[in-house]
C-alpha cells in the first residue's frame, strides 16, 4: 500500500484512497490559497458596485431624482461600475446597478430611477 500525503503539509492522509487532505482545515487552507487571487478581485467588484448602489438608492428616495454629477463624485461614485445597461427606443442610455439606474442629462446631470422588477 502507497503512502498519501496532504496536499497542503505533507503528513501522511488515512483513509478513503481518494482522499488528497489529512484534515478539513488543511482542505480549507489549500483552497483558501489557491484561490485566493480570483477571490480577491469578485471581492472588491462586488464591495464597488455595492457602494454605488448604496449611494444612488440614498439619493433617490422618491423613485425619480435629478442630481448633478459633482454630488456623485463626491460620495465616491465610480461611473465605470454597473451591471446592465438598457437603451431605449429613442436612444436614452441608462446603466443600472442592479435596479438602481441613471441617465446622462445635460449640463452634467443625471436622472436617477429604480427599476420595478
Amino acid at each position: 500500500m502507497e503512502n498519501r500525503t496532504c496536499l497542503e503539509c505533507d503528513n501522511i492522509v488515512r483513509g478513503r484512497v481518494d482522499k488528497k487532505f489529512c484534515s478539513d482545515y488543511c482542505r480549507n487552507a489549500y483552497n483558501n490559497r489557491i484561490n485566493k487571487g480570483s477571490k480577491n478581485l469578485i471581492r472588491n467588484i462586488n464591495n464597488r458596485l455595492r457602494k454605488n448602489y448604496k449611494i444612488l438608492s440614498e439619493l433617490n428616495t422618491r423613485g425619480k431624482t435629478k442630481v448633478l454629477r459633482t454630488k456623485l463624485y463626491d460620495q465616491g461614485f465610480d461611473f465605470q461600475l454597473f451591471t446592465s445597461i438598457y437603451t431605449t427606443k429613442t436612444g436614452n442610455t441608462y446603466f443600472y446597478v442592479y435596479d438602481e439606474g441613471y441617465l446622462a442629462l445635460e449640463n452634467e446631470t443625471f436622472l436617477l430611477i429604480k427599476r420595478e422588477l
